[in-house]
């Protein structure tokens, strides 16, 4: 008769919790895509094509992700979108 070993191992798992924020763009009926597409490119440091295709997804689809980080890194600019007359907030 044979005998069988089982071996049984302890993994530790080391989690990862995430403590990123987003900046999420809503649509409006008051600016234009160029507004949107420059203050994207100048507050977020998107370049064209990224803000162009974020004002587009905001457009179609009533909002967007346009940038991620911690929150104190997202706070000022979520505040320059603000200011710049887009509507934002920190999720």
């Amino acid at each position: 008769m044979a005998t069988i070993e089982k071996i049984q191992e302890q993994l530790e798992v080391l989690e990862l919790v995430a403590t990123n924020h987003e900046i999420i763009l809503y649509n409006d009926d008051v600016n234009t895509f160029d507004h949107v597409i420059d203050t994207l490119v100048r507050v977020c440091k998107h370049d064209d094509l990224q803000a162009e295709q974020c004002a587009l997804l905001v457009h179609y689809t009533g909002k967007c992700g346009v940038k991620t980080g911690s929150f104190d890194e997202l706070k000022p600019q979520c505040s320059a979108l603000l200011d710049a007359g887009l509507s934002a907030e920190i999720i």
